[in-house]
């Protein structure tokens, strides 16, 4: 990763937003970016209806980045996804798709997987919202080498994500179950804390 980045604020993404008011809590709070499940084919709970992500993402104002995160294998949701305009779309299933594709590519690797080419940044991510821990060595080896920015995700909270950061140096954290009260709702006051623990104190994003 460009050590550009390294020296840049972590940025933060609130994933498995399921309501409106949950990302206008998690852009109050500070965070950079929400993630709303589409098309999970049953693999997660937080899974939304395309109409409630439109929602949803319609709700933060533009400088809050939407990121469609979907786990399909069925090439033609593709288009059903990027109709609902997300600024990303991150996904789990190595398709191949062509450029442009009409919104930036995120694509999810597991500890080992190599860089996958013609993507805008890498999330290294075992856990996919079951709270399941990171692996540090091989996140802090991704981060050393990968020609794209990486951003960390599996098992962060508030309790966490300070030392997370500090060892692993990622471009940005990925946060899911650790700052909800139930699966798909979460709690304002744990995005504030996750926000205030990864440097990032509320209403300073970096937005103008």
């Amino acid at each position: 990763m460009d050590d550009a980045f390294r020296e840049m604020p972590v940025r933060v993404k609130i994933c498995g937003i399921t309501r409106p008011e949950d990302a206008l809590a998690a852009e109050a709070a500070g965070a950079d970016a929400i993630g709303v499940v589409v098309c999970s084919g049953g693999v997660s709970v937080r899974s939304v209806p395309l109409e409630r992500a439109a929602e949803i993402f319609e709700a933060v104002g533009p400088f809050t980045t939407t990121v469609a995160v979907t786990h399909t294998r069925e090439e033609s949701d593709l288009d059903d996804i990027l109709a609902v305009r997300p600024d990303c779309v991150q996904m789990s299933h190595p398709f191949s798709v062509p450029r442009p594709f009409g919104s930036r590519i995120l694509r999810v690797i597991g500890s080992g997987d190599p860089v996958p080419a013609g993507c805008d940044a890498v999330i290294l991510d075992e856990s996919h919202g079951s709270g399941r821990s990171y692996n540090r060595e091989a996140a802090i080896r991704l981060v050393r080498s990968s020609p794209v920015p990486v951003i960390l995700a599996g098992g962060l909270d508030p309790a966490n994500v300070a030392d997370a950061i500090a060892a692993v140096r990622p471009y940005a954290v990925d946060v899911c179950t650790g700052v909800e009260t139930r699966p798909g709702i979460k709690d304002p006051d744990l995005i504030r804390a996750f926000l205030r623990a990864a440097g990032r104190q509320s209403g300073d994003a970096g937005r103008p």
